[in-house]
């Protein structure tokens, strides 16, 4: 057999005598040419001034976060204290050192003889209403009834409104003008409880709760009217937005199964007109704050012991 046959048979049998390969270390950058050590110096610049920008970064970040715990929350507080009160002076019941019990008249109708009443509003209660309407279905007679002092209809949403309107200023109170917050969930805390109950307020007067004709008929304050109505027959008094509104139903039978018809008249309120913007610019004033605390909450670790004491003299 040849000798290069044989060679070739004992490399591929595992024979050979030629020692495996090494892998050569890296040169040192002594021998690697110019351009490749260029790269490596800007590369490795680029790193730490990328790191340097970061860091700076989150300093300013710590700062800014220090000064609005420190100074922004305070100022904000106080702003909105400030139009919380001046809405709580709006309402027509005692409120925030506010005595309340504004009286008012409004004259509600549609169409003639249709559905007509007028009104006195007093506080949170309409202590005398004049009432008259005629029925949707025949015979279409003309009802009337009335409400009289002695027994005044109770709008229950005024005072929902007023007592969440008196939680969100007390949160406020209960926050000393001097007390330095710590951390964002401290804030998100206290100014979540504001939101919450200005959202209340702004709701009892804006949605009325919803009640079943049933209800309505047999409700409290249908006992308020004299002299009582038949019992297919229903009135309600509710508050909507800047409105006052008065609806009156009655329940018919079509084919045998129970449905009603409606007439309802309304009235502009003028302190309501006046309590809405303010509500909403409370509200407004209120998520600006929560919105800019959030940011900071995605840095679990910022509080105001963070920083060297070198740093917090900024």
């Amino acid at each position: 057999m040849p000798q290069s046959s044989v060679n070739l048979c004992l490399i591929r049998n595992g024979y050979s005598n030629r020692k495996p390969q090494r892998h050569l270390p890296s040169l040192p950058e002594c021998f690697l040419p110019a351009e490749s050590i260029h790269k490596n110096k800007i590369k490795n610049s680029w790193e730490r001034q990328k790191m340097e920008t970061e860091k700076e970064e989150a300093r300013n970040l710590q700062v800014e976060f220090e000064w609005v715990l420190r100074e922004e929350v305070h100022t904000i507080m106080k702003q909105l204290k400030k139009i919380l009160v001046e809405c709580a002076h709006l309402f027509p019941v005692p409120l925030y050192a506010n005595e309340g019990k504004k009286t008012e008249k409004y004259i509600m109708n549609v169409a003639p003889e249709k559905l007509r009443a007028m009104v006195t509003l007093t506080g949170d209660s309409i202590i005398h209403a004049d009432i008259s309407f005629k029925l949707a279905r025949p015979p279409h007679q003309q009802q009337k009834t009335f409400i009289n002092q002695d027994s005044p209809w109770k709008l229950q949403q005024v005072q929902d409104a007023a007592n969440h309107l008196q939680q969100a200023i007390n949160h406020i109170d209960d926050v000393d003008a001097t007390y330095h917050f710590k951390t964002s969930d401290e804030v998100m805390n206290v100014v979540g409880n504001i939101l919450e109950a200005l959202q209340r307020a702004r709701t009892s007067l804006v949605i009325p709760k919803k009640k079943p004709i049933a209800d309505l008929i047999k409700s409290r304050n249908m006992k308020s009217l004299a002299p009582n109505l038949s019992e297919d027959l229903a009135v309600s008094f509710y508050l909507q937005s800047h409105k006052l509104i008065m609806a009156v139903y009655q329940l018919i039978t079509v084919q045998g199964s129970m449905r009603f018809d409606s007439c309802q008249a309304e009235a502009t309120v003028q302190w309501l007109n006046d309590v809405m913007p303010l509500l909403c610019a409370g509200l407004k004033l209120c998520q600006q704050l929560k919105d800019k605390i959030s940011v900071f909450s995605v840095y679990k670790d910022f509080t105001v012991e963070s920083r060297s004491p070198s740093a917090l003299s900024y």
